[in-house]
């Protein structure tokens, strides 16, 4: 997670829910989309009867993907979905940056590069020639990357997409100036929490969630299937130890390599991790 020592305070530090502030002092929010599927935009969406009381307290100033209604800048807030791919984007993220107070990364794109981000192990201009009729007409970076890697980021919330309760806890952390309630520990709790038999001991399934973040509630592992590293690396990942028990339980060096590099295989952890498995693969070794 991306954080700075510094705060932003603001004259609202009550509830979101229960006490809602003035609409002329309602402090403005922006979201913006960058290289993505939308996944996050639609979780903001998706809080429902939540995003009705946060909207109590808070102007939505910018969000294309909710209404068409404009309001200038600056903003209070900008959570920030995608990764950056273009030099276009470059240039937008830094405007972005510059006319807001706080920035919020939401989701696997924004924090990591997203799927997006498997471009950086391979050769783009035969994927444009291949996909597009005309690469000609395109202007694109060699790499996808993290928005942090571009700018000063404020917060990180992982995610593929992002869960819309911690969404709805980062906002509600923001309105009252304190630090938000994100847990960092491994996917590993929260099957401990309800009552999980592990799946890897279990059944033999490989599983990421000794290294993945918590915050999707353990949903794979609580229907029987291991972790898919949705989340990103939890913050001490032992991804040596991973690797070692994914190969214990029958995976090869290639297929470790393809577990890593999904949803997060931008970040440094993941990144590390595949590049040591794709190491070993070429050379019969092993991870």
């Amino acid at each position: 997670m991306v954080e700075h020592a510094h705060t932003h305070e603001h004259p609202h530090d009550a509830a979101v829910a229960t006490d809602p502030t003035p609409p002329d002092a309602r402090p403005k929010l922006a979201v913006w989309k960058f290289a993505s599927c939308d996944g996050c935009q639609l979780s903001i969406l998706n809080c429902e009867d939540e995003l009705l009381q946060i909207a109590e307290s808070i102007h939505i100033a910018y969000f294309p993907e909710a209404t068409r209604a404009i309001v200038a800048g600056p903003y209070d807030l900008s959570l920030v979905e995608g990764s950056i791919t273009t030099p276009e984007d470059v240039k937008r993220i830094h405007e972005i940056r510059a006319q807001s107070g706080t920035v919020v990364t939401i989701g696997a794109c924004a924090t990591a590069g997203g799927i997006q981000a498997l471009r950086n192990w391979a050769d783009v201009d035969e994927f444009r020639s291949i996909v597009y009729a005309h690469p000609e007409y395109l202007s694109t970076l060699d790499t996808s990357t993290p928005i942090a890697s571009h700018i000063d980021v404020d917060y990180e919330l992982r995610g593929c997409p992002v869960d819309k309760t911690q969404l709805v806890e980062v906002l509600a952390a923001f309105l009252n100036g304190r630090k938000p309630r994100i847990p960092t520990y491994s996917v590993c709790v929260e099957c401990k929490l309800k009552g999980n038999v592990c799946v890897p001991v279990a059944t033999g399934t490989p599983c990421l969630g000794p290294v993945t973040q918590a915050g999707c509630g353990a949903l794979c592992p609580s229907y029987g299937r291991g972790c898919y590293g949705c989340f990103g690396p939890q913050d001490s990942a032992n991804t040596e130890a991973m690797t070692r028990q994914l190969a214990e339980l029958g995976m090869s060096n290639a297929d470790i390599v393809r577990v890593y590099r999904t949803f997060n295989a931008g970040s440094p952890e993941f990144a590390a991790a595949s590049d040591q498995a794709a190491a070993a693969s070429s050379t019969g070794g092993p991870a």
